[in-house]
């Protein structure tokens, strides 16, 4: 299974850490190499990586993680690193699309995740789904900012009937994990089309308004959006804790 690891945006709210959210060091390990490490624990055996910002460095640092995993690490670059973010899933999907793959796990650069949710992900994957979505229903968990996140109102059988930043009514929150397939990149596409941003939840929403789009609760597993300096000090403290097979154990 390939990964797709969306690493293009400008990063501003953590600007006086790092002048790339994804090369941010957290617990001495770049924000980046946590999702690649953490994808090829969950099975994954290639990982594409979308650019924008700060491309040049964070290409130069690929191909040293690629040798150390062992495992191809390849980069697609955004011309308009300040498109929305549906732009950076239609790029990295026409490149696993091209390499010969299909579904994929897609997963933000700055979120981080304890092994199981990932691993269970991977799993998921029916006919029935365009897309799944891991989404925690601890909606009062102290580590989400509920001023950044995505939120979630949920059908019957739990799949999603909205998704987006100002959704009052919701049962759940996005985690920045999503199991997709080629189902995905064509949804964003048809939402531009439409006169839609191209935002991912664009193209959510358009799956999950034909039925094709999942949901995987995550139930108390720990994962975290290093989106600023609070998230990233619970970061530093916490990751070593949560992610034993990379940090090792105590």
């Amino acid at each position: 299974m390939d990964a797709l690891i969306i690493a293009a945006g400008y990063g501003s709210r953590l600007r006086e850490i790092s002048d790339s959210k994804p090369l941010t060091p957290v617990a001495g390990i770049p924000l980046l190499e946590l999702g690649v490490r953490q994808a090829v624990a969950a099975g994954v055996t290639r990982v594409v990586v979308v650019t924008g910002h700060q491309a040049i460095e964070i290409e130069k640092f690929l191909p040293g993680l690629s040798s150390r995993l062992g495992i191809p690490v390849v980069s697609e670059r955004v011309l308009h690193w300040s498109t929305p973010n549906g732009y950076s899933v239609i790029a990295g999907a026409a490149r696993i699309a091209r390499m010969g793959g299909g579904d994929y796990l897609l997963m933000m650069a700055d979120h981080i995740f304890e092994a199981s949710i990932l691993q269970r992900l991977a799993r998921v994957g029916t006919k029935s789904r365009g897309v799944t979505l891991a989404i925690d229903r601890r909606t009062d968990n102290p580590l989400i900012d509920p001023d950044d996140a995505t939120w979630v109102k949920l059908d019957a059988d739990a799949r999603i009937e909205f998704i987006g930043k100002t959704i009052a009514d919701h049962e759940a929150v996005d985690c920045g994990a999503f199991l997709a397939t080629p189902e995905l990149s064509a949804a964003i596409k048809a939402a531009i089309a439409d006169g839609k941003s191209g935002s991912l939840s664009d193209g959510m929403q358009r799956l999950a308004d034909a039925g094709r789009a999942a949901t995987m609760d995550i139930g108390d597993a720990w994962w975290l959006d290093v989106d600023d300096p609070r998230a990233h000090a619970l970061a530093e403290a916490e990751a070593p804790k949560y992610l034993p097979e990379i940090y090792g154990k105590d």
